[in-house]
């Protein structure tokens, strides 16, 4: 019983000394792994900011359009930024490396979508990540992830340039309502650019009637905004409401004062 008890001690031992080599192996991969992270994570900021930068210029645009990856890539920025406001929707803080990142892949799409070219790729190729902008813009909480809202929508208003981009919006129906609601944010970028996709919404006289309804009911908001808001604000404002009072069309009577 002894040379048993001897026995199971020093399997005990062994046992023990293996558990502790393998935690430590644990915490160092664990250690590798973040080093790792924070490693891409600074490596994907400083790609997307300089991809950023340089798609300013058309003629970027065409060689990124011409590319194998590009849909690929595009799909990889649609889950990258999700996941980003899933993780800031929780934390409730912008991890500012991330948020660089995540700027960049917004900024490259905004201006992909600024040039011809780039609005047919994605009506044609990207329309997914079209929805998961709109879905996003609902997801993000008043006084979080301004610019990256700014960037949505300004991707979102380049895309209304394109009639057949303005009519796949159309089919959004709770887009306008998130819009109006996007009116009362602290932002004032955030209220300026949500006023500009309003009013490429109400140029369009198909398109404006379908929204009547919604647009009657923030013309007191958007009234208040052309007097109390900042002066691009004040100016877009007052320029939504002459639109919206004009004789836009048949069957839209104007009640707004």
């Amino acid at each position: 019983m002894k040379a048993r008890l001897q026995t199971a001690q020093s399997e005990f031992i062994r046992a023990k000394d293996e558990n502790l080599a393998l935690l430590l192996q644990l915490i160092q991969l664990r250690n590798h792994s973040v080093q790792q992270v924070d490693f891409c994570t600074h490596m994907g900021s400083a790609l997307c900011t300089l991809l950023w930068g340089v798609s300013i210029r058309e003629e970027t645009v065409r060689s990124i359009l011409g590319m194998e990856k590009t849909t690929e890539f595009f799909s990889l920025a649609a889950q990258t930024v999700s996941s980003f406001v899933e993780s800031v929707a929780v934390s409730q803080d912008e991890d500012p490396e991330e948020s660089c990142f995540v700027l960049g892949l917004a900024g490259t799409i905004t201006n992909v979508a600024a040039v011809s070219c780039g609005r047919d790729f994605l009506m044609s190729s990207c329309r997914d990540l079209l929805g998961t902008w709109i879905q996003l813009l609902g997801k993000m909480r008043a006084g979080i992830c301004s610019r990256l809202r700014v960037l949505i929508l300004m991707t979102l208003y380049n895309v209304s340039i394109h009639r057949q981009g303005l009519l796949w919006l159309c089919q959004y129906r709770g887009l306008v309502p998130q819009l109006l609601q996007l009116l009362a944010d602290p932002d004032c970028e955030v209220c300026l650019h949500a006023l500009r996709l309003i009013q490429s919404f109400i140029l369009e006289p198909d398109v404006l009637h379908m929204f009547w309804g919604d647009l009657q009911e923030c013309l007191p908001h958007i009234t208040e905004l052309s007097h109390t808001a900042s002066p691009d604000v004040q100016k877009m404002a007052a320029e939504v409401l002459e639109e919206l009072r004009g004789p836009m069309v048949e069957g839209c009577p104007i009640t707004g004062k």
